[in-house]
């Protein structure tokens, strides 16, 4: 079971955070056997040099006494030779390879070359990826609607949208391009990120004793801290590390991950990246959301085909947890714990099948807009680009186009409105809406052909 401690104190806006993983006391609870933990105490030194116990334990994101055994037992090897210092006991002293200890580390580098903050144990990620789940999330319409302000969206539109983040199941969003699908599902990557409260990432796990990194600052966003605390917190580095009861640091405490995946998303990155080389894993794009969202956009026009994808996906989906495979072919389980969002201008019937439609808890339309939420959407984007009112510039283009064949898109409000900017831009003018001037840029960006 893994470690915990109570963050009573630290909690958003009606979210608390999860517990967090402590620091562990020995070897046995850190999940690592003494011989692992030589092996990569022998490599951080064979690829950084010399090092101070204080820093090696940093390194390692264990406390000093956790790894001060390995130390011991390598020094009694003859593997490590122990420079002086003895102000503060063994954490500062510095400790050198010799030359046996540079032969068993470059052994050690071709078995595994990572090298790093150490893995936790895998049942340790998957309990705390469980504590942490997107259905623990407290959902409110108001806390949403802040989320959704730069939005217009009709109000059956956004209550549906509430139930299917508090569910912390899938989503599919569709209807015809440019009516904000997109966007909408970026605001709910938004409001995760933002108010769904701080969850805990680990460097990485250890499966089958093969590493998996699972930390991605691409992905994995830690909040700004104050100067002044950065600095306390460096003063406090070495009762962290001798002390007990601390947060683990081999865990990250992160904002809820926003995913984001196109066109580009093919079946290679749903599995184990494996680094021939250094003989160590990163974790899937799935893995990496685990606790936020994943939006697959523009669904149906990937790489891969919609089948082979909802295939791959369609027990995940419905039993929570999905497996992943090694290159010796052995497989293991890990959490699916995201809110997958499906977003796709295509028709659902061509994509998916009933078996995969059902497993899908919750269906989205967003259709074309009505005339009084098209108005809305370009007076709000008319007020944003500093150009005045025109109601003449929305009833032309329903004259001339709208009641003419074409479907409004959401879309277009930005797109022609931008085109105005840049006509006076290049005139030298004011920025300023007139009729005359969303007939030109109308004519420009509705191609009839």
């Amino acid at each position: 079971m893994t470690r915990t401690s109570k963050q009573s104190s630290l909690e958003w806006e009606g979210v608390g955070l999860p517990e967090a993983p402590s620091a562990p006391e020995t070897l046995k609870e850190a999940g690592l056997t003494l011989g692992f933990l030589n092996d990569l105490i022998l490599r951080t030194l064979y690829t950084r040099g010399g090092m101070l116990g204080l820093d090696l334990a940093r390194l390692l994101c264990l406390p000093f006494k956790v790894i001060e055994e390995s130390l011991r037992f390598l020094k009694d090897e003859k593997c490590l030779e122990v420079a002086g210092g003895d102000l503060i006991g063994r954490v500062s002293y510095r400790f050198n390879l010799t030359e046996l200890g540079r032969k068993r580390a470059q052994d050690a580098m071709q078995l595994c070359a990572y090298v790093g903050p150490a893995p936790v144990p895998l049942e340790d990620y998957v309990e705390q990826t469980y504590r942490q789940a997107v259905t623990g999330i407290k959902v409110t319409p108001d806390a949403l609607r802040a989320a959704f302000a730069h939005l217009v969206l009709k109000e059956e539109l956004f209550n549906a949208i509430g139930p299917a983040i508090v569910s912390g199941r899938s989503v599919f969003i569709y209807g015809p391009p440019g009516n904000g699908k997109t966007a909408t599902a970026r605001a709910i990557g938004d409001f995760m990120n933002s108010a769904g409260g701080e969850i805990y990432v680990p460097y990485a796990f250890l499966a089958e004793n093969s590493i998996i990194t699972v930390y991605d600052q691409s992905i994995h966003q830690i909040d700004d801290t104050p100067t002044h605390e950065r600095l306390e917190d460096n003063e406090a580095t070495i009762r962290r590390l001798l002390n007990t009861g601390t947060v683990d640091a081999r865990w990250v405490r992160v904002r809820r991950p926003v995913v984001i995946t196109g066109g580009e998303l093919n079946l290679s990155m749903l599995d184990l990246r494996y680094n021939s080389d250094s003989n160590f894993y990163q974790a899937p794009l799935h893995v990496k959301a685990n606790g936020g969202v994943f939006l697959i956009d523009d669904f149906g026009r990937q790489l891969v085909s919609p089948k082979e994808l909802l295939n791959r996906w369609i027990l995940p989906l419905e039993d929570r947890h999905d497996y992943l495979t090694l290159a010796n072919g052995k497989k293991f389980q890990v959490p699916f714990e995201q809110l997958i969002i499906f977003s796709t201008n295509l028709d659902p019937k061509d994509l998916v099948d009933d078996a995969f439609l059902r497993r899908i808890r919750h269906k989205v339309e967003m259709p074309a807009p009505s005339r009084d939420v098209y108005e809305r959407i370009f007076a709000n984007m008319a007020k944003r680009l500093g150009m005045n009112p025109c109601p003449e510039a929305v009833d032309y283009l329903y004259e001339r186009y709208y009641e003419q064949g074409r479907s409004p898109r959401a879309s277009d409000c930005r797109d022609l409105l931008e085109i105005v900017q840049s006509i006076c831009r290049y005139r030298r003018e004011p920025v300023h809406l007139t009729v005359e001037l969303i007939a030109e840029a109308a004519q420009t960006f509705i191609a009839e052909f």
